[in-house]
């Protein structure tokens, strides 16, 4: 596999990790190195990074492990071990979480290339997997009430006055209107004066 081309950044983190492998100039160095070596050999597209006031950083995709070194151990912190089979059972150390495991390698002790190699691969595949998984997209919030079927009933387009509706007249009330008005009809007729015949003359 054709290995990607080094960013600047990238250069600078692998120059810093060379020093600090230098600087060690003891069994935790040459264990570094190693370590370092089979990572690369796992996935030439390793990224190294130089983070956290001097941690070196393996990823691809997100941190693959951490490259740590202390007086007596040199650990390998996978960030999502917990995540991984891990069937060669290396990892020894911060077993306690839900994420993060990590393998201590004191002085004298040599861990198995192959199997370690594909602890690694697992971790990649893991880190690809997540990240090939498109972001939830946020439901609407009338979406949300139309699922639960509490959605309003939309009103007609354009109808903003309120209707209000109107009684039906009943039969009575018919009755009662022809007894008022032929009543009226009688006083007006009654009120007038005959008009006056030729006869009258």
């Amino acid at each position: 596999m054709k290995k990607s081309p080094r960013t600047a950044a990238e250069s600078s983190a692998s120059k810093l990790i060379s020093e600090r492998i230098a600087e060690l100039a003891d069994w935790r160095g040459k264990t570094l190195s190693r370590m370092r070596k089979l990572i690369h050999e796992a996935d030439p597209d390793v990224v190294e990074e130089w983070k956290w006031m001097g941690t070196p950083i393996f990823s691809r995709e997100g941190i693959i492990c951490t490259g740590e070194s202390y007086k007596a151990v040199v650990k390998l912190t996978f960030a999502k071990g917990a995540s991984l089979a891990d069937p060669k059972r290396l990892f020894n150390s911060s077993m306690e979480g839900n994420a993060r495991r990590a393998i201590d390698i004191r002085e004298g002790e040599q861990v198995d290339a192959a199997a370690f190699k594909a602890l690694v691969r697992e971790a990649i595949a893991l880190n690809l997997s997540r990240a090939a998984k498109p972001a939830k997209r946020k439901t609407p919030d009338a979406e949300r009430g139309s699922a639960k079927g509490k959605l309003p009933k939309a009103s007609p387009a354009g109808s903003s006055r309120r209707l209000v509706p109107v009684a039906k007249k009943s039969p009575a009330n018919k009755s009662a209107k022809k007894a008022t008005l032929k009543k009226h009809s009688t006083k007006g007729a009654a009120g007038k004066r005959p008009r006056s015949g030729a006869a009258d003359g």
